[in-house]
């Protein structure tokens, strides 16, 4: 993993902790939420406050995540908006903090500038003991206060002020006024500088989640399901209407089809098909000459195309695939058939712009893992974890693949790939999910039919045409 830190492509963007003031108030910060402190004089921390030093000091990477549920945070500047969210566990906690801090920006400014701010995302669920605890998460409410706890004393002194101007004889009472007094020398004037942080609460419908070997929880779409990276037999009865894995390709195709999640590369506006086909199809070359162990050179266009002529009849049927579609895209001729269950009909998909678009992406990275830059982009836990076992060709060809062609242009590269402004930026949060109509006997049979067909070029059931 030494490359990618070099490279910048792993911890980067994380923000140095180095003065002895922000390290002791991240002491006090860590201490009023784990019990615990360290001994470090510098490190870096990222959006949530987690140190990866201080996490192997600790012998423990979920010192502010325990249990993986209601994760905690320390606030030690506004800039921590910028960095990422390590060992994130669920998809929403990255765009929750971002948006927290955005709509206190201000506030969070003034109370970081004498003291940590402090808090976790909480919920009702505290432990996830079985799979179906997954699904009694709906509500995340953000809480917060410095380790002084600034916020709680402002809003008390706002209150005693309140009593003051409007009890009768309060002018006399000297114990208010005693006790206003004190409170306002650590919170300053509350009724010119208010210290109130805007609260957040925020229903979490749609997620993913790295517990019980991963887990993509559907439920404000029409028809609402979950996908279950492993073994779907091992999760148990689950409460929601249809559970999938990855093995059920087709299953998976025709849910993502019937709630309008996803459009084919090749239809999709503002982008260059072909040239994202193209370079989807090196990915697979170079994955293919590794295991072949043959010489990648630099892995230049030319360098690849004598890779597949080494390779030849042995190509991969992504490969094939792909190199009909873009043939099509480029030229036009015979339309290619790539139904749902063959190998690269995920790679021909991209999310269509809705509020679940990175949730989207980040399972169809899942289901198309030999593309690492769409991995990379949507689904970092998973690049790592597979990045481990890659050849070292085939490490050096991709760390160097995304130092040149997408650390240099992050926002063209995602624009390029995902459409829109910023399309990989926190989309908006859903709203809480209306209440669905039970489904008649006739259309669950009619979805249940659907389901053992394959789906056709992009989206058409087996029939249709």
């Amino acid at each position: 993993m030494g490359l990618l830190i070099e490279k910048g492509l792993m911890f980067g963007n994380l923000v140095p902790v180095t003065s002895s003031a922000l390290v002791e108030r991240y002491n006090r910060a860590l201490k009023k939420l784990t019990g615990r402190q360290t001994k470090l004089t510098d490190f870096h921390i990222d959006l949530s406050g987690y140190s990866p030093e201080i996490g192997d000091e600790l012998g423990d990477d979920l010192y502010l995540n325990q249990n993986g549920c209601n994760r905690e945070f320390i606030l030690l500047t506004t800039d921590q908006r910028r960095a990422p969210l390590l060992n994130a566990k669920f998809s929403a906690s990255r765009p929750i903090l971002k948006r927290f801090i955005a709509e206190n920006e201000a506030e969070l400014f003034a109370l970081t500038a004498r003291d940590a701010v402090c808090g976790e995302l909480t919920n009702s669920v505290y432990e996830l003991s079985k799979p179906e605890r997954l699904f009694d998460i709906r509500r995340i409410k953000v809480e917060a206060d410095t380790t002084g706890s600034h916020v709680a004393e402002a809003q008390k002194l706002a209150g005693l002020i309140e009593r003051f101007r409007n009890e009768e004889d309060a002018w006399w009472d000297d114990v208010l006024i005693a006790e206003m007094i004190g409170l306002a020398k650590s919170t300053g004037d509350v009724t010119r500088n208010p210290l109130a942080l805007r609260p957040l609460v925020v229903d979490q419908a749609n997620f993913w989640t790295s517990h019980f070997g991963g887990l993509y929880v559907f439920r404000d779409v029409p028809h609402p399901a979950a996908i279950s990276i492993g073994a779907k037999d091992r999760l148990g009865p689950l409460p929601i209407a249809d559970v999938y894995d990855l093995g059920q390709r087709n299953e998976i195709a025709h849910f993502l089809e019937a709630n309008d999640l996803v459009e084919p590369i090749v239809k999709a506006r503002g982008i260059d098909a072909a040239a994202i086909l193209g370079q989807k199809m090196d990915f697979i070359l170079v994955e293919a000459g590794a295991q072949l162990g043959l010489d990648l050179g630099e892995a230049t266009r030319a360098d690849l195309r004598n890779v597949a002529r080494q390779v030849g009849s042995a190509l991969p049927v992504e490969f094939r695939a792909l190199g009909d579609l873009k043939r099509w895209a480029e030229a036009g001729g015979t339309w290619p058939t790539i139904s749902s269950e063959h190998p690269a009909y995920f790679y021909t998909l991209r999310a269509r712009n809705h509020a679940d678009r990175d949730l989207v992406n980040q399972l169809l990275a899942e289901l198309s893992p030999l593309d690492v830059r769409q991995l990379f982009i949507c689904h970092k836990e998973l690049f790592y974890s597979l990045y481990r076992h890659w050849s070292p060709t085939k490490q050096h060809y991709v760390a160097r693949f995304l130092e040149q062609e997408y650390l240099t242009d992050k926002a063209g590269a995602r624009e390029a790939l995902f459409g829109g402004d910023e399309p990989m930026a926190d989309p908006p949060v859903s709203p809480p999910a209306a209440p669905k109509p039970p489904v008649s006997p006739w259309e669950r049979a009619r979805r249940d039919r659907a389901l053992i067909d394959l789906v056709g070029p992009w989206g058409a059931l087996k029939g249709d045409r």
